[in-house]
């Protein structure tokens, strides 16, 4: 598996890996009011621009961009490692948005409903990407280039965590990209990803597991004599 281009869109003032995982990941600025929909304001505006594409109006599509564009592009790229891909697949899901807005009935918020479309657009550009790969006989997959989007963090730490990211599963890591890296809710992460709120806690502490039995430091042998 080669190793993900994660980019980091949170303020990092991290000197070393936390031995417990109780807090989340503290989001950047351009991230406030985003999916969890928490505020009485953010619920009105999913309403409003639910209602504004479902009657044509485009003013409601450059309102989603504008609101929730940067946040489904750090989600792309963390999926597919690549801006470019990034760009593509957020362009592809404001299509499918536009086809298929008629079949949004409201039994989750518009932008969770979204960001479902622009998760299994992701999906299918990584399962085309892994046919061709198949076709040219390829052995080993392409690193993509790591694009730090929080220059404040410790590089060695950040490279760390990026390898380790790229350990685990697949579906580990979406699971922890979409709850720790983009504030979803595990009611939220479970419509995106068609998974019971069990399974998303789950699959995330399986996740925390796995990166902090990675990221930990190996304990000295003196330590451990006592």
């Amino acid at each position: 598996m080669g190793t993900m281009g994660l980019a980091l869109p949170w303020k990092a003032r991290i000197s070393s890996m936390p031995r417990e995982w109780g807090t989340r990941v503290e989001p950047s600025e351009h991230l406030t009011g985003g999916p969890g929909l928490t505020s009485v304001g953010a619920i009105s505006e999913d309403v409003a621009l639910a209602a504004a594409c479902q009657a044509g109006d485009l003013r409601g599509y450059e309102r989603l961009y504008a609101w929730q564009g940067t946040r489904m592009k750090n989600l792309a790229r963390n999926l597919l490692g690549s801006t470019a891909d990034a760009e593509d697949a957020v362009q592809e899901t404001f299509l499918k948005v536009q086809r298929s807005i008629a079949s949004f009935r409201g039994q989750s918020s518009f932008v969770t409903w979204t960001f479902r479309i622009l998760v299994n657009t992701c999906y299918d550009a990584r399962r085309s990407r892994m046919r061709k790969k198949e076709v040219q006989n390829e052995d080993d997959e392409e690193t993509p280039k790591f694009e730090p989007r929080a220059p404040g963090a410790h590089p060695t730490l950040r490279m760390a965590l990026e390898r380790a990211l790229g350990k685990l599963t697949r579906h580990q890591r979406d699971v922890f990209l979409l709850y720790e890296v983009e504030g979803f809710r595990h009611a939220e992460i479970a419509s995106m990803l068609d998974i019971t709120e069990t399974a998303s806690k789950n699959t995330l502490f399986q996740a925390k597991k796995s990166l902090r039995q990675m990221l930990e430091p190996p304990r000295s042998s003196s330590a451990e004599a006592r």
